[in-house]
């Protein structure tokens, strides 16, 4: 089945299908850091299939540039990367683009969701220039994804989302995209009366669908009327859980604060989590980006507070009951929660965007180096294989990595459709043979 990923990120959803063997027409995203991150990407796919992985570990290594690595690639598949905002005034060249790329071939699929800050909890708090998160244009970004489903009319979409989607503007967002998903000959897998009640919404953990974090996400999927679709990720049996410390971060080197290991050889053999999960190569004897930040030594004696609570005594820090000495907000009413350390016990806490403003929610639980975690531990959490680089800045990496879905969970979405499909056909199938011979009789 042939894609297009709307608002693709850093790529993680798309990497989730591509695993299941779905192939990309186009990736659209607005950050070019971001599609810098995708084409990297559709580098390694391409020179794994080629037999030619040397020329990849070169670029990781820093042996050649990225330019150079961009060379080995057919430009026709890196042309499949848009890197432009959608919006009423660049959407008719998205689709001109879009269109150049089909070859005459269908889209079947349509996947990806905009922007989450204006419907989540906390986006809503925050003022924008236009006002409060009620005058965001990006609350209607839903429509330009509507306008790809006109266009295109793919079987099938996948729509991600906060779990903020079906109480935002309370609920009225949520009743006008379904409206108009409807009206373009869709139905979805969320019935709307219900879509207020958590228990009964589509409303998924991605800590139950193999990834090491609690994320709550919205996955709504529309299918052309006509189709048997019966789209629920619960009833898929959950993988394994995995202990975070000992299963996920421990074959890393050691790190203190402000350093960086480009290139992080392994100090232990990968686990069985490792090399279902996070995909650690055996013909990588190395990952990348094993990159910590700075902190001052007020923040530090702060980690090594919580650290020690969290790991001797199963506590949060309050911020509240920090030495005064060490409080530099004057609020200690909220967000006392605001210094967090990484589970070594079982599941984390979800890895946000704002971990690209500090690393204090981010604490990696070892005493005798406090420090916030790297940025390839935190690709790790949101479940990124290893040889997985991502382009720019340490800050646009860890937002990349903290706005993305983790690949882990978007290929428990990618399996489930192709196995509805795979019905779907076969359904079709079936009826054509039972008719057959009622012909041949005639």
């Amino acid at each position: 089945m042939k894609y297009i990923d709307l608002f693709a990120g850093a790529g993680g959803l798309s990497e989730g299908f591509l695993r299941e063997g779905f192939e990309p027409i186009a990736h659209v995203e607005m950050n070019s850091d971001a599609c810098f991150t995708i084409k990297t990407r559709m580098a390694y796919d391409f020179l794994r299939k080629e037999q030619k992985l040397c020329i990849y570990k070169a670029y990781l290594k820093g042996e050649i540039s990225r330019q150079e690595l961009y060379a080995k690639i057919p430009n026709e598949l890196l042309h499949t990367v848009i890197n432009t905002e959608i919006s009423d005034k660049t959407i008719g060249g998205v689709f001109e683009t879009i269109d150049s790329l089909l070859n005459d071939n269908e889209v079947d699929l349509i996947i990806g969701g905009p922007p989450c800050q204006a419907y989540s909890v906390a986006g809503r708090a925050r003022k924008t220039k236009e006002g409060k998160m009620e005058g965001d244009i990006r609350n209607y970004l839903f429509e330009h994804y509507a306008e790809f489903l006109k266009q295109y009319e793919p079987k099938i979409f996948v729509f991600e989302n906060v779990p903020g989607l079906l109480s935002a503007g309370e609920g009225k967002y949520l009743e006008e995209m379904f409206k108009k998903f409807t009206s373009l000959g869709y139905k979805v897998n969320i019935n709307l009366k219900e879509a207020k009640n958590r228990k009964k919404a589509q409303i998924f953990d991605t800590s139950n669908y193999g990834a090491l974090q609690k994320r709550e996400r919205v996955i709504v999927v529309g299918y052309k009327e006509g189709l048997n679709f019966d789209f629920d990720l619960k009833k898929i049996i959950n993988p394994e859980k995995a202990n975070v410390k000992d299963d996920l971060l421990a074959d890393l080197p050691k790190i203190k604060q402000n350093e960086h290991k480009l290139v992080a050889y392994y100090e232990k053999e990968a686990t069985e989590y490792q090399n279902k999960s996070i995909l650690r190569d055996e013909s990588f004897d190395f990952t990348t980006q094993h990159i910590a930040r700075p902190h001052n030594e007020q923040d530090l004696e702060i980690y090594k507070i919580a650290i020690d609570l969290w790991i001797n005594h199963k506590k949060r820090l309050n911020y509240a009951t920090l030495p005064e000495r060490l409080k530099t907000h004057k609020n200690q009413k909220a967000f006392l929660n605001r210094f967090q350390v990484v589970n070594p016990f079982g599941i984390t806490h979800t890895v946000v965007a704002h971990i690209a403003c500090d690393g204090h929610y981010y604490i990696y639980p070892d005493l005798e180096n406090p420090r916030s975690i790297s940025v390839r531990e935190a690709a790790r959490i949101q479940s990124f294989p290893d040889n997985y680089f991502f382009e720019g800045s340490r800050t646009s990496i860890f937002k990349q990595i903290g706005n993305a879905v983790p690949p882990i969970f978007a290929q428990q979405i990618a399996k489930t459709i192709k196995s509805l499909f795979k019905t779907q056909q076969n359904d079709e199938q079936f009826t054509e043979s039972e008719r057959l011979p009622e012909c041949a009789t005639i």
